[in-house]
């Protein structure tokens, strides 16, 4: 059942990050073309406008299109500020090395360029600001890997188009050091190579447009693993990975729009992240205390939320749309059973030792509609601290501080033989509204599934995990609830592992007694 494929491949480089789902990023529903140009709103637009609302699952926020409506920088310099010329080369570099800190430049408008070496960029001091004038644009010219660097603190960009950088795979253009402190807000990040953008503690990423980066809009993560208070408010994250990474390196689970790696707090509301190759939004490892909410999620090639090996989280008020269309499909057109969703929680739970706003993983008042299959809670029997089916390298949960102490024969008794594994428990899906349109040719068998199944545990040997107690675990033990929901349209239910096909009456009745209090529309639910 090609079950070693379904957790992400974390490649060497500390950045590259992953689960392990199907490549091959081509292809479209059968429906119609992905959403592209003609779908995307106008600059302020609502693109909920007009959409029926649900009873159950009332997700309509208010997101703007941030990439074809930019807010304007200011049209002269702000008292104090130094003028920054488009015509000297370096001149923004130059400047900033012979300011003190807490300066800020103002970039009239035109085509400013660094240096021509690779390694040419602008490193900031503490508390600078760089605010562009309309049509003020940084451009690497395929020459120059980064465009902010260094360490310094509380830095501050706003209006500002920085594109044309060459950053190397599993790095970024702007914040490349992971600088803590930095805003960034009101900018255009497009067409770089890498990540548009790396992150630090505290980091505010506000209105502004990810657009077109090779890898990802942006890679959170910052080393030592000591990224926290992060907020994603307000941005356009579209059409990234335009580099195709799962294909050039099969399993690296290192593209798509957001990739989120050990940060602990993130509120992630109010952006329109859509039409990314890969997955929209993907934490992955240790992530902690997440609020995703009030987002549009569509169109992506993968899903549109993975939240792996990572606790506590609130998923709520969003509309989800015409994601995971391209990976599903391709999974199905090889004859792979995986009930591959468009929210994918994979070995991750509520734990209330691990400190957080919540302590439960909560996914409530969302729609998701004409998704590739809806949400499926997993478990890899295989995966856990020691083992050779943990790609997260180096890794274990945030329970146990060292690693060696899982093995044998301590894992096998109280605490490690729970502490020693990711554990997906304590979810709870209420009050979403699952739409799913009946017409979908060659669909409903594959793509309008609910999931909450695992693997047969099958090494290592020395393993303490083998056979089917972790599907048996998952499936009744675990505290992972649906209930109060509103489901339309050709919707089955997957329990244990992928032969567990049920219809809404076996998946409300004994033993999973799954979905009290949901209903169940024209032709859903069997």
């Amino acid at each position: 059942m090609g079950f070693e494929r379904l957790h992400w491949a974390r490649a060497a480089a500390p950045l590259a990050l992953a689960l392990s789902v199907v490549t091959g990023c081509a292809g479209t529903p059968d429906t119609g073309a992905k959403p592209t140009a003609g779908a995307r709103p106008a600059a302020g637009a609502n693109p909920t406008a007009g959409a029926e609302p649900g009873a159950t699952g009332t997700a309509s926020p208010a997101v703007a299109g941030v990439c074809a409506g930019p807010a304007a920088g200011p049209a002269q310099a702000p008292a104090g500020a130094v003028t920054v010329d488009p015509s000297v080369v370096g001149d923004l570099a130059a400047k900033t090395e012979e300011n003190p800190p807490g300066t800020t430049f103002w970039l009239r408008p035109g085509r400013h360029t660094l240096e021509p070496g690779p390694y040419d960029q602008v490193v900031p001091k503490e508390g600078d600001r760089y605010l562009g004038a309309p049509g003020a644009v940084l451009d690497g010219r395929r020459t120059n890997q980064y465009a902010f660097g260094g360490t310094a603190r509380d830095v501050t960009i706003g209006h500002l188009t920085v594109q044309g950088f060459v950053a190397p795979h599993d790095e970024g253009v702007v914040n490349h050091d992971m600088a803590d402190g930095w805003v960034i807000e009101h900018a255009t990040i497009q067409d770089n190579s890498g990540g548009g953008l790396m992150a630090g503690a505290r980091q505010q990423l506000r209105a502004s447009c990810l657009r077109r980066n090779g890898q990802y809009g942006m890679n959170a993560y910052k080393t030592g693993d000591s990224l926290r208070g992060l907020v994603v408010e307000g941005n356009e994250v579209v059409g990234n990975n335009t580099d195709d990474w799962e294909r050039r390196e099969p399993g690296c689970g290192c593209s798509g729009g957001i990739k989120f790696w050990a940060v602990n707090g993130a509120d992630v509301r109010g952006n329109w992240v859509h039409d990314n190759r890969g997955a929209g939004l993907w934490a992955d490892t240790n992530n902690n205390d997440f609020r995703i909410e009030d987002n549009i999620i569509e169109g992506n090639d993968g899903a549109a939320l993975i939240y792996e090996t990572s606790y506590n989280a609130v998923v709520r008020n969003n509309t989800i749309r015409r994601n995971n269309w391209v990976e599903g499909r391709k999974a199905a057109a090889d004859g792979d059973d995986f009930p591959y969703a468009t929210v994918y929680v994979s070995e991750s739970g509520g734990e209330p030792r691990v400190p957080a706003r919540t302590d439960r993983i909560e996914i409530y008042g969302n729609v998701l509609e004409d998704n590739w299959n809806g949400i499926t809670l997993w478990e890899d029997a295989n995966r856990f601290c020691n083992s050779p089916s943990n790609t997260s390298t180096d890794y274990c949960t945030l329970l146990v501080k060292d690693t060696r102490r899982c093995a044998r024969p301590a894992i096998a008794t109280a605490p490690l033989y729970a502490d020693c594994r990711w554990k997906t428990q304590r979810v709870d899906i209420h009050d979403n509204r699952f739409v799913l349109d009946a017409s979908v040719p060659a669909c409903a068998a594959e793509c309008g599934r609910m999931a909450v199944l695992s693997d047969r545990g099958t090494s290592p040997d020395w393993s303490p995990y083998l056979g089917g107690q972790v599907a048996e675990a998952i499936t009744h033990r675990q505290d992972n609830r649906w209930h109060d929901n509103a489901y339309s349209g050709p919707w089955s239910f997957v329990a244990g592992d992928t032969s567990g096909k049920l219809d809404s009456g076996h998946w409300q009745g004994t033993p999973y007694r799954q979905d009290a209090g949901s209903t169940f529309g024209p032709r859903a639910g069997g």
